[in-house]
């Protein structure tokens, strides 16, 4: 191969490369990748069982030396490079071509079942229009001689989520058949996506100005009507409550350190196909820094409204618990006429102790505690389909409200499918995969239609129990090596050097001291002690899972499972496959005696194409000028 020849390909290509029309559209879409679902129902949830505002200062701390230096290295070298991930880490060693994989894979995996919550959402949002709100209320049974027994031994909420919407199975090895509402949604999720994305950045970036913007109206719009429920500041001040002993707890470190992780999205190479996109002439230090901390703003912001609404949620409760032990009081006791009331409540329960306690100890009175009702915690799926819609009947204009709050996640979900489908589609686009006479919106069609096919495993009656083997395992081990293999090549085979001298000449200046250590020492180390940290904590317990199983007899509890083997030989595998390709691949090129891009090269290699440069030659079109 000519080095001439390849230079000007590669400068036709870049002139090819779609560009983004304007730098807000950029910023929206990296924005709207980072922040997710887990925003709404991940970053609460961890503030709430980890001291409240004491959990700020872990996440804090992991978001300067972690997500910030990783953030910034992903968009510099996707802008700098100008490819997708896998271009990215063949052109600077052969020897990754396999990290480029590998994020292609996860993003892959994590678009199956990403896309499966937001065809439950679609659910959710087509019946948040009746009413009364489906499930505020039990169904009729069969003989219509009065409710099902299971949304009765339940409630309502439990049997809309387990039964209607899922119709679950007692336990994962029971598949079930599919559920003809989820296969429709789950189509319908999937057009909507491909709609949005059937010219790439083209259509993303028009979709982005309402998918990463939309949520904030929504969050604002709740913020001011959950201050005015009765209870909201309770929710507020407990979810802020700081409990600085808990920090002793490593858990809580390790927590802080993979949630900023995975909230900003790293290491799925969707970042680096959208930084791909951008001029040579780009400032992405600050992009980083912006996407960085309106990602963590917003995780904050969106706590404020949810756990105000779980505030007023819990006083709704403690009053009914209230209420009703004042009806048994009063229709055991002769005191109606003295006006038991949930203000003098306390006092009354005191004296009748006093003069009667063994006819009161007869009542078996519920126990009563706004601060056990704050304590329910729920996250993920719970938070959003079950702690969330119970609270949003109590609300007046419930409808209106539940349209909103589906509508919110939704956006949410599709901004972030965004950059799962680009990491899929940049990279091979970039290797050339797709037949010449095949356009690239029918190249798209396929693989949403693939995606669909595959993700019907989530639509069975045991879906959701996959659904969460595939949300715990593909987005937690392989991320954190490839992330850490993303700084390797940067440092060690890029060199710090050339990756300063590129960003010099993108931005004008030379990254500075706290990049730098970031990149060459604390953000290494931090990964590889989370990662560890993290298996150790793994290998400690066999893994379980919650199983809604109407015959437990402790319904309408959950019944913890161990999974069985072969389900838990698929969890291993599903945290190892997506990184197999890193050692693969560079244990190929060592065989081959490829371990530098070489002009000229003869040998066969699927990843040799006029798209990719030699490492010289990359470097070379960089330099200041």
């Amino acid at each position: 191969m000519d080095t001439s020849s390849s230079v000007i390909s590669e400068e036709s290509e870049t002139q090819e490369r779609p560009k983004w029309d304007n730098k807000v559209q950029y910023l929206l879409t990296c924005i709207g990748f980072a922040v997710g679902l887990g925003n709404v129902w991940r970053f609460p949830y961890l503030c709430q069982i980890y001291g409240g505002g004491a959990f700020l200062i872990p996440y804090l701390i992991a978001l300067v030396f972690e997500g910030l230096p990783l953030l910034y290295l992903e968009l510099a070298i996707g802008q700098s490079l100008r490819k997708g991930s896998i271009g990215v880490w063949h052109s600077i060693s052969p020897l990754l071509g396999g990290v480029g994989v590998a994020s292609m894979i996860i993003s892959f995996l994590v678009g199956l079942f990403y896309n499966t919550i937001l065809a439950w959402v679609l659910w959710y949002f087509f019946h948040s229009f009746q009413e009364p709100l489906p499930w505020s209320q039990c169904p009729v049974n069969e003989n219509l001689t009065g409710y099902v027994e299971e949304c009765v031994l339940s409630t309502p909420v439990n049997y809309f989520w387990y039964r209607q919407t899922l119709n679950i199975s007692p336990d994962i090895e029971q598949s079930g058949s599919l559920q003809w509402w989820m296969v429709l949604c789950l189509g319908s999720a999937w057009s909507i996506v491909y709609i949005c994305f059937i010219r790439g950045i083209e259509t993303i970036g028009k979709a982005v100005y309402v998918t990463a913007t939309f949520p904030y109206l929504v969050l604002t719009i709740f913020l001011v009507r959950a201050l005015t429920l009765p209870g909201a500041t309770d929710g507020i001040v407990y979810l802020f409550t700081p409990d600085w002993k808990i920090l002793m707890d490593p858990q809580v470190w390790l927590d802080a350190a993979t949630q900023i992780f995975f909230s900003l999205s790293l290491a799925f190479g969707g970042l680096i196909a959208f930084s791909s996109y951008n001029p040579k002439k780009n400032d992405c230090e600050r992009d980083a820094v912006v996407v960085g901390c309106i990602n963590s703003a917003t995780s904050l912001y969106a706590s404020i409204p949810i756990f105000a609404i779980l505030g007023f949620k819990a006083t709704s409760n403690y009053n009914a618990c209230i209420n009703s032990n004042i009806l048994d009081l009063i229709n055991t006791f002769d005191v109606a006429e003295k006006n038991i009331t949930a203000e003098n409540y306390d006092s009354w329960l005191n004296s009748l102790n006093a003069s009667d306690p063994d006819k009161l100890s007869s009542l078996n009175l519920k126990h009563c505690s706004l601060q056990s009702f704050l304590d329910q915690s729920a996250s993920g799926t719970g938070l959003a389909f079950i702690v969330f819609t119970e609270a949003v009947i109590e609300m007046p204009g419930s409808q209106a409200w539940a349209v909103l709050f589906f509508i919110m996640l939704f956006s949410l979900g599709l901004s972030s499918m965004f950059g799962n489908l680009e990491g899929v589609l940049t990279p091979l686009l970039d290797l050339h995969m797709v037949p010449k006479w095949m356009p690239k919106e029918l190249f798209t069609a396929l693989i949403c239609v693939v995606c669909f096919l595959v993700a019907l495993i989530f639509t069975l009656g045991s879906g959701n129990y996959w659904l969460e083997i595939f949300n715990s395992y593909v987005g937690s081990v392989p991320l954190l090596v490839i992330a850490f293999f993303e700084i390797v090549g940067v440092v060690v085979f890029y060199g710090m050097k050339q990756f300063s001298d590129d960003i010099e000449y993108m931005t004008g200046r030379r990254p500075n001291i706290f990049w730098r250590v970031c990149w060459m020492g604390i953000s290494p180390v931090m990964l590889i002690v989370v990662l560890v940290a993290y298996v150790i904590v793994q290998v400690q317990k066999h893994p379980t899972y919650p199983a809604w199983n109407p015959e437990y007899e402790n319904f309408p509890e959950t019944e913890v499972k161990p999974y069985s083997d072969w389900v838990f030989a698929i969890c291993v595998l599903l945290s190892s496959v997506p990184v197999v390709s890193i050692p693969i691949v560079a244990a190929y090129r060592l065989i081959r005696g490829q371990t530098r891009s070489q002009t000229g090269n003869n040998l066969p290699n699927p990843y040799d194409n006029q798209a990719f440069k030699t490492d010289s030659e990359t470097r070379s079109s960089f330099k200041p000028v």
